[in-house]
């Protein structure tokens, strides 16, 4: 006997890893390719993120998307009731209550693909990244290179000293690392 699914089922997909590890790159990726099936399309970017472009999602590779900027999860939500794709960039800047959202967008039948730092340039969890990898049913984990030593890279070692939790960069002030040139770093700063 084979089951029918008669009513359209939502998912959350979450893409994480450091900082190069081409996360954003992925994200485009699966938007596009929705697109591409003439699907309903909604990509959003946090409005502190402005490194390389006010209105578009950049990968480091400046392959460039057109976003809508939002400043809260809320205005993602809303914007997205006639989407059949939400697509999320650079989550962590975003608080706890993108959980929620994206629960509920997901609930309402949507796909909805976030993209998103896992660890802060201490190597510790970056909220909200944690709870929607509990709740999403699929999960890439992507990995830089070490600058380093050449090795699969998994956290984000930041080379100013300044201690603020978010700081709005990119290769002048982060690099990937491996989980001994990041420890190794780490050293160096404290000592």
């Amino acid at each position: 006997m084979v089951n029918i699914v008669t009513h359209h089922t939502g998912w959350i997909e979450v893409v994480t890893g450091s900082m190069f590890s081409g996360k954003t790159e992925e994200l485009i990726r699966r938007i596009r390719r929705a697109v591409i099936a003439r699907q309903k399309v909604r990509l959003f970017k946090p409005a502190i993120d402005t490194r390389y472009s006010e209105n578009e999602i950049v990968s480091h590779d400046q392959i460039k998307v057109k976003a809508l900027v939002v400043k809260t999860a809320d205005e993602i939500f809303n914007q997205s009731l006639e989407a059949q794709v939400v697509g999320i960039d650079e989550a962590q800047f975003f608080d706890e209550s993108l959980v929620s959202v994206c629960q509920r967008l997901a609930n309402m039948g949507k796909r909805v693909i976030i993209a998103g730092l896992d660890q802060d340039y201490l190597g510790q969890p970056f909220p909200p990244i944690p709870e929607l990898l509990a709740v999403a049913e699929y999960i890439t984990k992507t990995h830089a290179i070490c600058v380093l030593c050449g090795n699969p890279a998994n956290h984000t070692f930041r080379k100013t000293t300044d201690k603020d939790k978010v700081l709005i960069g990119s290769t002048e002030m982060y690099e990937a690392r491996c989980r001994n040139c990041f420890r190794l770093g780490e050293q160096e700063v404290n000592s």
